[in-house]
């Protein structure tokens, strides 16, 4: 049986950019956040991103950060460990707006907290997109224990808010280090939950 090799796309949603393609990476390698949770995350974010900076720390097709950027985002941090996602990752940002993308090549876990430093000596905050490789996939059965211990680690003076997409069955914590769980919404097999300050 012959493979096909037609290039996956997938739209953006809403914003200045809205109905514009962008390129996916194989399927094997990552998975495009779906539509409807993007959906559900900007209709919850709303014109909250506008004029600030977004961070998607596995970055993939950035899908999710390229809809912040068409939503009004001031910037968007798009971290990418795979070559060709990254390429691909690449070229979706150069077709929208490259001004205000800023795409890092490497680990996410170690490349967030160059990110966070930045924006620590700028004074400034950032949305944060985290959406792992699924834990079931190979070498990554410790994912959202690292996801945890990451988050735990972030100094909220630097967030707006958190945000991370997992599978349903994965239970999150109400609480992770100085954050709390505001909010959490459920798409069949993949969730959203959300993490804030609470004052």
């Amino acid at each position: 049986m012959k493979a096909d090799h037609k290039q996956l796309t997938t739209k953006i949603i809403g914003g200045k950019f809205r109905g514009k393609k962008i390129l996916l990476p194989s399927k094997c390698v990552t998975r495009s956040s779906k539509s409807r949770l993007r959906e559900s995350l900007f209709d919850t974010l709303q014109f909250d991103v506008v004029g600030k900076y977004f961070i998607e720390m596995f970055g993939g097709s950035g899908s999710v950060g390229l809809e912040a950027i068409s939503r009004g985002a001031k910037q968007a941090w798009f971290i990418e460990l795979d070559r060709n996602s990254f390429k691909t990752l690449q070229a979706n940002c150069r077709s929208l707006d490259p001004s205000r993308c800023d795409i890092r090549f490497g680990d996410a876990f170690v490349v967030l907290p160059d990110i966070l430093s930045e924006l620590k000596r700028e004074k400034e905050k950032a949305y944060i997109y985290i959406d792992p490789p699924f834990s079931i996939r190979e070498g990554y059965n410790d994912i959202y224990t690292k996801v945890i211990n990451t988050i735990a680690h972030i100094d909220p003076e630097v967030v707006h808010l958190i945000v991370v997409e997992h599978m349903t069955k994965y239970d999150f914590p109400e609480t992770i280090g100085p954050f709390e769980k505001v909010k959490e919404k459920k798409f069949g097999k993949s969730s959203l939950s959300y993490y804030a300050i609470v004052e």
